[in-house]
């Protein structure tokens, strides 16, 4: 997805430095060049010798090096490469950008560079939430550079909250999206995706629904459209506001949202996320009233299976055809066994007897022909932006995560 492109990875000194390692070899086997800067402080969690190896070819680390500033380095650095990559991003290098500092070879190809730069933050929760950091990446911001979200989690101090580097796989789709409509790997591609849950009427006023909030399936449409893809989300009820470049299709109930699936094709894939009821209700046309002592008799009504009939189409079928499993027990027994059922690609499980529904990370499985991937617990974001790269890599053919 990125071959030919020329990136210089400016990895700072932070101790989420030895992550930097692990996105060359991704970038490398995406077809990019990498050449690695390492500052003073990124020095002493990773040796220039390994990230010399990974890019096989020399890194930059002195700002007064005599041969090559014999050759004016630090600016062909700075315009030889395509995209400049700051990993890890740390307070004290994010404000020496932010008010132009050039005292270091970094710091000095930073401010000489005419190339976009996309800084991945990761330092102490505090150092991210202090006002002089956050009036910086403000600044940065607004000068033009792509300052990504840190994570939320654990911190090696013992501290939680945001300012966790990114996972390599986000970086990774903000690598690919910053290059622009014209290298992303989705563009031409028409994604349809469900998200949310679905409200089947009970009678005028109650309905049947469940926990989902929306967030894994709206997550998941954001990163695909990131990606270059046409993007089609139909939605249950939900509070959010739809991924930029998402044309969303808003419904109710599961017929509804099959009808909309259905007119939403022909589409290269399907990602069904969306928690569809499995039945609705034959419905009351007036409230249903309490009556001491009677309860009342609700006849339930299989709803459409939406998955298993993108899946089984004679003519028309997705590419790539992706269902969601949500369990409280047996998670990959029940996973394996309904990708079978429904005749899909792909199933992603997850547990949700904890705060998956809901909430704000998510622990899944992906579900192959090949076999199974456990991934570890993530941000939705992640998870959608892990997710996407694979299905542009199963699209193109390139390297799996």
């Amino acid at each position: 997805m990125l071959s030919g492109k020329r990136i210089l990875l400016v990895i700072g000194g932070g101790i989420a430095a030895f992550k930097a390692l692990d996105l060359i070899r991704r970038l490398r086997e995406r077809g990019a060049t990498v050449t690695g800067l390492i500052t003073a402080g990124g020095q002493q969690f990773v040796t220039p010798l390994s990230v010399a190896a990974l890019c096989e070819q020399p890194v930059y680390t002195e700002l007064f090096d005599l041969k090559n500033e014999t050759e004016i380095g630090h600016i062909q650095l700075s315009r030889q490469a395509d995209l400049i990559v700051v990993c890890p991003a740390t307070a004290d290098l994010i404000a020496r950008m932010a008010n132009g500092q050039a005292d270091d070879l970094a710091s000095t190809v930073l401010l000489a560079t005419d190339k976009r730069v996309l800084v991945a933050p990761a330092m102490n929760v505090r150092m991210w939430l202090h006002p002089a950091t956050q009036r910086n990446v403000a600044q940065l911001r607004a000068d033009g550079a792509l300052v990504m979200a840190p994570d939320e989690g654990p911190m090696a101090c013992g501290e939680f909250g945001p300012g966790r580097l990114p996972t390599t796989e986000a970086i990774l789709a903000a690598i690919v999206a910053a290059f622009g409509p014209a290298s992303r790997p989705l563009a031409g591609k028409h994604v349809l995706v469900t998200a949310g849950p679905t409200r089947e009427p009970i009678d005028p006023v109650r309905f049947l629904s469940n926990h989902s909030s929306g967030k894994q399936g709206y997550a998941i449409a954001g990163a695909l459209a990131a990606l270059g893809a046409r993007v089609t989300l139909v939605s249950g009820p939900t509070a959010l506001a739809p991924p930029p470049g998402v044309d969303r299709v808003d419904v109710e109930t599961a017929l509804e949202m099959e009808a909309a699936c259905n007119a939403a094709l022909p589409c290269d894939v399907a990602v069904c996320v969306a928690a569809v009821a499995d039945w609705r209700v034959a419905a009351a046309g007036q409230k249903l009233k309490k009556q001491d002592g009677e309860m009342p008799s609700l006849t339930l009504i299989e709803n459409p299976d939406i998955l298993a009939g993108l899946a089984q189409r004679q003519t028309g079928r997705p590419q790539l055809v992706i269902g969601f499993a949500a369990e409280t027990h047996e998670v990959l027994d029940y996973a394996v066994a309904k990708r079978a059922r429904k005749g899909c690609d792909w199933i992603v499980a997850n547990d949700v007897t904890g705060e998956a529904m809901g909430g704000a990370r998510n622990q899944v499985h992906l579900v192959t022909a090949t076999g199974v991937e456990s991934w570890p617990e993530l941000p939705k974001a992640d998870v959608a932006a892990r997710l996407a790269l694979r299905i542009a890599e199963n699209l193109t053919g390139s390297p799996n995560p």
